[in-house]
């Protein structure tokens, strides 16, 4: 199994994911990706790019091991600094669903747990 195949693609994304992830804090954002640039890093043939990745304090809280494309996201995120930062303090939920729209949910953690 090839790894990280989507990792070089997820960092193509990375200044627009960190904008939409910036004013996601306001209201959920999405955008529409390029199902060129994922299927030329690897065919996911029928299974599809869908997933969902959810984070609190920039850790993973659900299970994202069958999927590389979230997992090679992940890492595209803790390899960004400033996206690092941004995700302190809160928990986010980043999908993409069969139209292959990335949306992103962004809830602030409450000190009060």
């Amino acid at each position: 199994m090839e790894e990280r195949k989507y990792l070089t693609t997820w960092k193509r994304y990375l200044p627009v994911i960190r904008l939409h992830l910036k004013k996601s804090l306001v209201e959920e954002q999405q955008f529409k990706l390029n199902i060129t640039d994922f299927e030329s890093a690897g065919d996911r043939g029928k299974s599809g790019y869908t997933f969902s990745l959810q984070m609190e304090n920039g850790k993973v809280t659900n299970n994202i091991s069958g999927s590389a494309v979230a997992r090679d996201l992940y890492e595209a995120l803790k390899s960004d600094d400033t996206i690092k930062g941004m995700l302190q303090d809160k928990a986010i939920k980043i999908s993409v669903g069969k139209s292959f729209v990335l949306s992103i949910k962004t809830a602030h953690i409450s000190a009060y747990k």
